[in-house]
């Protein structure tokens, strides 16, 4: 695939491209399951026409084009009209996760410049409690049941005309805003534009999911994450799939019953969902005919959970490697052979290379940074309002993922490391400063340095080193590490706290006074 063919045409809105399958009031567009047993399927008619109602209602309100939305909302069907509506109507979605804190949100809002609130009546707690005068309290828009101080989105939207034209967009205008975490400082805020959404569906869906018109797709990621844009969305409505939405807690068992039961036909889970899976009791009697493709994104998956799905299943379960500033960049492809422990290869229209650290391409065999080309389609727009970091992200043409691998002599990458502190834990990623700066806030720790830690589940966990004020005036350290976990669950979202704390007398620093965490991973690595 050449990278002419993932350039959008120039008048281009993502929203357009779901219209097409609903002229069949019968297609499903969202095959919905809730933990406690019950159902909703929506068909793509319904889901355009309940988009295009919400989308009137936000113009309405005085949103105009390019403004910002904060988007709140957990694994509903209403996710998927919301995010529509937004494309739709020229705005820009923020994914925001129901586990954000107040200060993440509050953040997000003074950075984006945000206009407005769509929430989720289970996840406006921490919304209510910021006291300050920002513009998007001025518009808070509720899904579910009524809550004071907000609008119902869809009890407005009843009123509305079922058909909208919608906002004129380029490719070049801003569809998406997602933060992402950084080793120091704030999140960066990840500028994508439809003609991103347009590249991610040519080469993602198509070449690496292998999502067909008809499918019914189970991608398991929650809204929140750019991961449910990749795939839980774009990746099934945007080609006439059905996704499949489960709101339901992960349980490996429950999984698995409803892969089975529910004829899943496209499979994508974290590495931790599909390590736990392997290890039910009676695996491999379950029985999945339909299933015709299954992928792993967010850390390399371990080779005897591949082998087992294959075992079971005659199934593939291929890997991918991307971030939130791309796409699925390189990846095991449908068909292909697969090298045990390899990340894979470039997918289709992507320009991504090994480079040196002069911006020339690595010889075979050669350690070096994971880069992709500044003209690939599927690349981010900017870190938005940080001129600074995007230029820094930079070598010459070439934009630094910040991983590091080599190439063999059959073109497949095998990957070596991180080149930063960035933390993947169950395809969580984690910024070791937001745990960092939640931790210090407790009376008891003077100062502490977070690193990622090898897990056999969660591929990684978060450690942290911790100097005490006053060592000696501590009682039990085993109360003092609970205490510690959850006032940092209660500062920041719950899935970053330290999973294991070593209380040690001094941190390695450099001369110039910066925390050493490539030494605590060092010391970590030798000491197991």
């Amino acid at each position: 695939m050449e990278v002419q063919e993932l350039i959008a045409p120039s008048q281009y809105n993502i929203a357009h491209t779901v219209e097409r399958f609903a002229d069949d009031s019968t297609r499903p567009a969202i095959r919905w399951l809730s933990e406690d047993g019950q159902r909703r399927t929506v068909s793509y008619r319904e889901l355009v026409e309940k988009s295009n109602q919400y989308a009137q209602i936000l113009r309405r309100s005085g949103l105009n084009k390019g403004d910002k939305v904060l988007i709140i909302l957990p694994r509903i069907p209403e996710a998927y009209m919301t995010y529509l509506a937004c494309l739709k109507a020229g705005l820009v979605a923020i994914p925001c996760s129901e586990m954000l804190r107040k200060k993440d949100l509050v953040f997000r809002m003074e950075h984006s410049g945000a206009r407005a609130v769509v929430a989720h009546h289970q996840a406006t707690t921490e919304v209510n409690g910021i006291q300050d005068d920002y513009e998007a309290l001025d518009r808070k828009f509720i899904i579910g049941q009524k809550v004071n101080g907000w609008q119902s989105l869809e009890e407005m939207a009843k009123e509305e005309n079922k058909n909208y034209s919608g906002e004129l967009t380029s490719r070049d205008d801003l569809a998406f805003l997602s933060y992402t975490s950084g080793t120091t400082g704030n999140p960066k805020g990840v500028a994508h534009t439809h003609g991103w959404g347009y590249a991610h569906v040519e080469t993602a869906a198509k070449n690496w999911l292998n999502v067909e018109e008809g499918d019914l797709v189970w991608a398991t990621a929650a809204p929140g994450w750019q991961k449910w844009i990749w795939s839980p969305f774009l990746s099934t409505i945007t080609l006439g799939a059905t996704a499949f939405v489960y709101h339901g807690r992960f349980e490996p068992e429950t999984y698995l019953q409803l892969l089975e039961k529910e004829g899943i036909e496209v499979l994508c889970c974290t590495p931790t969902e599909y390590r736990l899976m392997v290890k039910v009791d009676h695996f491999q009697n379950y029985q999945l005919p339909k299933l015709k493709s299954a992928v792993s994104a967010g850390e390399p998956l371990n080779r005897p959970v591949i082998d087992a799905f294959q075992r079971a299943f005659n199934i593939n379960v291929r890997d991918g490697y991307g971030q939130t500033e791309n796409t699925l960049l390189v990846g095991t492809l449908e068909g292909m052979e697969q090298k045990p422990g390899s990340m894979g290869v470039p997918t289709p229209g992507n320009q991504v290379e090994i480079i040196d650290q002069e911006g020339a391409i690595s010889p075979i065999g050669e350690v070096g940074d994971i880069a992709v080309h500044k003209d690939t389609p599927a690349l981010f727009k900017r870190y938005y309002h940080d001129p600074e970091r995007t230029l820094s992200a930079y070598r010459g043409d070439w934009y630094l993922t910040g991983d590091q691998a080599f190439r063999d002599e059959d073109g497949y990458f095998w990957f070596v490391g991180r080149s930063d502190d960035i933390i993947i834990s169950a395809g969580y990623t984690i910024g070791p400063f937001e745990v960092e700066d939640a931790l210090v806030k407790h009376e008891t720790v003077k100062e502490c340095a977070v690193v990622g830690v090898p897990d056999e589940i969660r591929g990684n966990i978060v450690k942290a080193y911790v100097v005490l004020r006053e060592p000696e005036s501590v009682g039990s350290t085993d109360d003092l590490v609970k205490e510690l976990q959850d006032h940092t669950k209660r500062l920041t979202a719950p899935y970053k706290y330290p999973r294991t704390i070593e209380f040690i007398d001094d941190l390695p620093k450099t001369t110039s006074g910066k925390i050493r965490r490539v030494t605590l991973r060092q010391e970590q690595s030798t000491s197991e």
